[in-house]
């Protein structure tokens, strides 16, 4: 049916009796709160990518660290998966839970317990919201950089997991930029401590390698991140074109000529036609697109390249370019890019969102790629993206009621990312593979790459019991795709398992 599921994965995973499971996980953690009503189970039987539902065994809503160590240690001696959740925001299908498997949900663990405006660092439990941060940390004239659309609802912990991005991380940087130091739980119940408050730690990068291993690794339990001090000044300039391979352009133009905005987003007149009827941001519903490009720093500075960057835009085709007025109008702005997501979903019954990342320079032949694939498979497209970096968000309008739109949204959105990896990009770049995109991580990766990646996942999950048929596809299952390096008529390394 959907490339979501891979049947095998099943088969693999011993049943459990529920009842017993649940006997022994309270035994170790008396008070910790377990779920196994079908009522009480449905909130928990999906993440972002909606369109695919499946009931946990369990679901563990822990409020206590010993609870997580007790659950965990248990889990690893009954052989039973262990699915880790946070907001439910995800967009590739990473927090799916398991109906063998136990839902573990940290949304309890939601404060702030520490927040240092001296060292510019605030320590917080995995499950506060991405915009609490900034919000505790305002008062100091400070805030936390990494900014996803979905920052109003999201958790730091899942933050990590995905290694999120935001309309900032051009200039900011992403989650792994931005966190210094977090703490895990491994599946055999024992904590681990990654990374330090200082500039650098002792020893491998470890916390890089964890932060995006999508729950892979360990079960995320504290986390120090880093503030920056509120910019003195910020400005954005949006302009308008005629032409989205020519606003395309002008994305590697302003950045070829030095100038790091702190935030650089596109969006196609689709996007800008939805975001302006739902948020009324002042977007010009005639362009075929237009840039919102910020710039931040001192009065002097942002002045200089407010008139540097308004010359390369008009140099590049652009027809109209307008400054924000004043701070309202540039939240304005902000607001309407940030709710493109729930805007484009006023048009359509469904919409599918993709998560390509491709050079700048790449951007004009993709985006007329994508809009060929549109016409071919019959699906509008909308795309609203962060141009700077080059990751793209196209949003795929269907509707699921009609027989095989579903299927055909998820080949065209495959054919899009197998698009970006020709141009030289990613599948993803910060919505995760999750189980969406584990077939197009065999069109990525060969197969001694895949081979490491599970290397790596046994050094911390011998037994696979983390967040199992995800982010990582198996070597047959590449050999099915058709895009696997096939050694001699064989696979490469058998020894590895094949579901």
């Amino acid at each position: 049916m959907s490339l979501l599921y891979d049947e095998r994965l099943d088969g693999e995973i011993t049943a459990v009796d529920r009842t017993a499971l649940k006997r022994a996980i309270l035994a170790a953690a008396p008070d910790l709160t377990l779920l196994d009503r079908e009522e009480d189970l449905h909130p928990f039987e999906c993440d972002g990518l909606s369109a695919y539902r499946t009931l946990p065994l369990l679901a563990a809503l822990p409020s206590r660290l010993s609870e997580v160590e007790s659950l965990m240690r248990v889990c690893h001696e009954h052989d039973v998966p262990v699915v880790t959740r946070g907001a439910g925001t995800g967009l590739s299908g990473g927090a799916l839970p398991l109906e063998k498997g136990v839902l573990l949900v940290m949304s309890r663990f939601n404060r702030i317990l520490e927040l240092d405006a001296d060292t510019r660092l605030a320590r917080v439990q995995p499950g506060v919201r991405n915009l609490a941060i900034s919000e505790a940390a305002s008062p100091h004239g400070l805030y936390y950089a990494p900014d996803p659309s979905s920052q109003i609802a999201c958790s730091i912990g899942g933050n990590v997991a995905e290694n999120a991005g935001g309309v900032h991380c051009l200039k900011y940087g992403l989650t792994v930029h931005n966190v210094l130091r977090v703490e895990i739980v491994t599946i055999e119940g024992e904590r681990m401590v990654l990374g330090s408050e200082a500039l650098d730690a002792p020893g491998f990068d470890l916390l890089a390698l964890f932060t995006g291993s999508e729950g892979m690794l360990g079960v995320i339990t504290e986390v120090t991140v880093r503030l920056l001090p509120n910019p003195e000044v910020a400005r954005v300039l949006m302009a308008c074109f005629d032409d989205v391979e020519r606003a395309g352009r002008a994305v590697g133009d302003i950045i070829a000529a030095g100038c790091i905005p702190g935030g650089l987003e596109m969006m196609d007149n689709l996007a800008i036609r939805a975001a302006e009827d739902f948020v009324h941001a002042g977007y010009p519903v005639e362009a075929e697109a237009i840039l919102l490009c910020e710039l931040d720093g001192v009065e002097a500075d942002v002045q200089t390249d407010c008139d540097r960057v308004r010359a390369i835009l008009q140099a590049a085709g652009a027809t109209h370019i307008q400054l924000a007025r004043d701070d309202a109008e540039r939240q304005r702005y902000w607001a309407g890019r940030k709710a493109a997501f729930p805007a484009v979903g006023r048009m359509s019954p469904d919409y599918y969102c993709m998560d390509g990342t491709i050079p700048r320079r790449e951007l004009p032949r993709v985006l007329k790629g994508i809009a060929a694939l549109s016409a071919e498979y019959g699906l509008r497209v909308a795309n609203v993206f962060h141009a700077g970096d080059g990751n793209l968000h196209p949003l795929i309008l269907f509707d699921a009621n009609l027989p095989g739109e579903l299927e055909t949204a998820e080949t065209l959105g495959g054919r899009i990312l197998e698009l970006c990896v020709e141009a030289g990009g990613s599948i993803t770049g910060e919505h995760g593979v999750g189980r969406e995109k584990l077939n197009q991580m065999c069109s990525q990766f060969a197969d001694d790459e895949i081979t490491f990646f599970h290397v790596v996942k046994a050094a911390f999950d011998t037994h696979r019991l983390l967040n199992p048929g995800k982010n990582i596809p198996t070597l047959a299952r590449c050999a099915e795709f058709g895009a696997m390096h096939v050694h001699h008529g064989q696979l490469a390394h058998p020894e590895l398992p094949r579901f």
